[in-house]
């Protein structure tokens, strides 16, 4: 299942023209158990060590976050439970979740998020026009 973007993602998301703050929508699905260097801990656990250590960078380029939620009923969709959380972050733009995720003490840390998740979509959104 997809936890990282592919090079023409990350190619798309950096051509956009927008100058716009951007939301990105985290779905996530956590693993059982964690893997690599999280080994021995659940998914969540993992994952709320890659929380603690992403504050800093989040806030060093104007980031916060502006919802996190334990998903539960799925009232529209499948039946299956597909999401454990739901995130909505908030960047000033594009540029600067891309400097953010790019930053080699960064990719780091998220060593902890790729050993936390077994699936994840990143949805990068906008606000409509009033």
């Amino acid at each position: 299942m997809p936890i990282q973007p592919t090079r023409t993602q990350i190619e798309q998301l950096a051509a956009s023209p927008s100058e716009q703050p951007v939301v990105m929508l985290n779905l996530l699905r956590f693993k059982d158990r964690a893997e690599g260097i999280d080994e021995g801990v659940s998914g969540l656990e993992a994952y709320q060590r890659y929380a603690r250590a992403v504050v800093p960078f989040l806030e060093g380029v104007g980031g916060r976050v502006l919802l996190s939620g334990n998903a539960h009923e799925t009232v529209i969709g499948p039946q299956d439970r597909e999401w454990d959380m739901v995130l909505m972050v908030e960047y000033p733009s594009r540029k600067s979740f891309l400097k953010m995720s790019t930053n080699p003490d960064y990719l780091k840390i998220h060593e902890h998020r790729a050993a936390a998740l077994a699936d994840s979509r990143l949805i990068a959104t906008e606000a409509l026009a009033a």
